[in-house]
């Protein structure tokens, strides 16, 4: 995966999630999705006005779709 460098993810015009089996934890992602669908970005969801990684959407779904195969389980 290749992924580009956002220096301050508030400024983008997306909609942050996070998951809800994260509960109140402060070591939490959140992820949004480009308006046209194109892109997901990450942030560490302890800073808000902090860098973000963006992902084209194929770069993503083959991360998720590693992770869920266990890829990446003997790293």
């Amino acid at each position: 995966m290749s992924s580009k460098y956002i220096e301050d993810a508030s400024t983008l015009p997306v909609v942050w999630k996070k998951s809800e089996l994260s509960g109140n934890g402060s070591d939490c992602i959140e992820i949004a999705s480009s308006p046209d669908g194109s892109a997901v970005f990450i942030r560490d969801s302890k800073n808000p006005t902090g860098p973000a990684l963006c992902f084209t959407r194929s770069e993503w779904v083959a991360g998720r779709d590693g992770v869920k195969s266990g890829e990446f389980d003997k790293i």
